[in-house]
């Protein structure tokens, strides 16, 4: 049977591993440089703009796993922490 640290454990290196995985996918999106002789239009402006969006979202949900991967790592150090002390 699976007990509730374990559950808590498992949930911390998911939430771990998918944080990992959005910001690996964040940096690996790449803007494609304007050239000097380009001229730089309103197409390439909006192509750049939509880029940065993407990668601020996935920058988002990357930090919000990594939140959720520290509070379960900590509620399961304190629910160690409580069952070892008594």
């Amino acid at each position: 049977m699976i007990t509730f640290v374990a559950i808590l454990e498992l949930g911390t290196v998911i939430a771990a591993l998918s944080a990992g995985l959005l910001w690996l996918r964040a940096s690996r999106r790449r803007i494609r440089r304007v050239g000097r002789d380009e001229i730089f239009d309103h197409a390439d402006f909006n192509r750049m703009v939509v880029a940065l969006n993407r990668v601020q979202i996935l920058n988002a949900r990357a930090a919000l796993a990594t939140a959720i991967a520290a509070l379960l790592a900590g509620a399961s150090l304190v629910f160690h922490l409580a069952m070892f002390d008594s």
